[in-house]
């Protein structure tokens, strides 16, 4: 059984940094691409960042573009994620999860969620 467990999340000002991680465990991890969403409050989950299986392509949403940074460790099972220059509107649950395929079609293992929570 996948599971994915996020950490990382916290209180932050605006400009400030947080890097999140997901441990996965329960299947082979670099048989997954590996993607962060988020959903703040009141607004639909949106895609932030992915990362294919083995660390190489990655794609990010505009809004973080040049801010947040995805990576992956696999002798650790885990993905990270590195936000960078903080702003208001990055306050909201980051999800992880795994996709089977590149480009991912569908996620098929979600995590529980990582509250981050930035303030001016």
């Amino acid at each position: 059984q996948v599971q994915l467990v996020e950490s990382g999340g916290g209180l932050v000002q605006a400009g400030g940094s947080l890097r999140l991680s997901c441990r996965f465990s329960g299947r082979t991890f670099n048989s997954y691409a590996m993607g962060w969403f988020r959903q703040a409050p009141g607004k639909e989950r949106e895609f932030v960042a992915v990362i294919s299986w083995s660390g190489g392509p990655t794609l990010y949403a505009d809004s973080v573009k040049g801010r947040f940074t995805i990576s992956r460790d696999n002798a650790k099972n885990t993905v990270y994620l590195q936000m960078n220059s903080l702003k208001l509107e990055d306050t909201a649950v980051y999800y992880c999860a795994a996709a089977g395929s590149w480009p991912p079609l569908e996620y098929n293992y979600w995590g529980q969620g990582t509250q981050v929570t930035v303030s001016s």
